[in-house]
């Protein structure tokens, strides 16, 4: 990525905006800068961080009933349909992508005109879109071919992963220090660096505060959910993931309960939901849309800027906040990765980490052919 100015945005206005929006339940499924670290981490960090916490606003704390938890893990989690409901499924399907969300692929010339001119921002969810959804999260490898990709890109437009992950474990799997990364659902910013032995910049860590809490909810909540077999919990430094793909769906109430009664005893904490994980997160009105905002004011392009198009791509449902975010903006290109009919505040859909890398090498190519073209002398 080209080395670039990043001037810090108001902090008020990057913690202004509402938290999560309720999304409705799944469809049946088709198929199987520079901020100085000085500035950040010295003398003037601590106040930076408290001045950015004053200004996120708390979420009031409601308990997760266990019955409400079940039917999110069952709307993130849809059954194989039987062949003929497959069928019904596939027509569904076709219907959702040709009315309402058409392939980022088949339309790519118009994500070209609407490129045209303007300073392309590429953010990247990780699970699901760069990488194949496994049963063992720390298994989530990325392809040799999709991190070529994904290199390109970083390399002609300034990227950001954004994951619920933490984030030094997907620059692990990611491997690129070139990229800007958003761990945690966006409450672990870091800037990229110039090489792979240099530490990445922090940028921003607005649920700093919460970490001892956090701490001591996941050790209760490996206490509590050992007896539930297939049950994983993750620490991802800034939130929690309990894992519940390898769990038989006879165990999701008693899993849901145990979940409900760590959370009775950590009232700063909330529950959100995710594909096949349920999340735990600080009450605090930050998520995946917040991190894009964050991001793209550090960079320069404020909401004003008309010369800029945010391309989203992910597959979860925390990346609906991201999606609202940009169409709230009235620019920029949401893109979910789904083999699902649902609603959703994207704009485009891709089915799968193969056709995300098959977009991304699109998108680099025709940057080069703009260059080409531009470098060419008229006649």
């Amino acid at each position: 990525m080209t080395n670039q100015d990043v001037v810090m945005p108001d902090i008020a206005a990057a913690a202004a905006m509402p938290g999560s929006s309720g999304r409705a339940p799944l469809f049946a499924c088709r198929g199987a800068a520079a901020v100085s670290a000085s500035s950040m981490l010295g003398g003037g960090g601590a106040a930076y961080q408290a001045a950015v916490v004053a200004h996120v606003a708390p979420v009031p704390s409601i308990r997760p009933c266990a019955s409400w938890v079940v039917e999110a893990m069952r709307a993130s989690s849809p059954t194989r349909p039987a062949a003929a409901a497959a069928a019904a499924v596939d027509v569904e399907y076709d219907a959702w992508t040709q009315r309402k969300h058409p392939s980022a692929l088949g339309s790519f010339e118009q994500v070209a005109a609407a490129a045209s001119g303007k300073r392309v921002v590429v953010f990247l969810d990780y699970d699901g879109t760069l990488s194949p959804i496994v049963a063992d999260p720390d298994m989530a490898f990325m392809s040799d071919e999709m991190r070529a990709a994904v290199r390109d890109v970083a390399e002609h437009f300034p990227a950001a992963i954004v994951t619920g992950r933490c984030v030094d474990k997907v620059q692990s799997f990611v491997g690129l220090p070139e990229l800007y990364y958003a761990g945690s659902h966006g409450m672990d910013i870091k800037g990229p660096s110039s090489n792979e032995e240099e530490d990445t910049k922090i940028l921003l860590q607005p649920a700093r505060e919460f970490l001892p809490v956090i701490n001591k909810a996941y050790k209760a909540l490996m206490e509590k959910t050992k007896s539930t077999p297939g049950a994983r919990v993750e620490n991802n430094k800034f939130c929690l993931s309990v894992h519940f793909r390898c769990v038989d769906e006879k165990r999701w109430n008693p899993l849901a309960e145990q979940v409900k009664a760590v959370l009775r005893d950590y009232p700063e904490l909330k529950l959100t939901q995710g594909r096949k994980v349920l999340e735990i997160r600080p009450s605090i009105m930050w998520d995946k849309g917040k991190a894009v905002e964050f991001l793209l004011k550090s960079l320069g392009f404020d909401d004003d800027r008309r010369d800029v198009l945010p391309v989203y791509i992910g597959d979860d449902r925390t990346d609906e906040d991201a999606f609202k975010v940009l169409r709230k903006r009235g620019q920029g290109l949401g893109i979910l990765v789904s083999k699902c009919a649902k609603e959703t505040d994207a704009s485009y859909s891709l089915q799968d980490p193969a056709e995300v890398m098959e977009f991304l090498v699109r998108l680099v190519q025709w940057k080069l052919r703009r260059s080409s073209s531009a470098m060419r002398p008229r006649v």
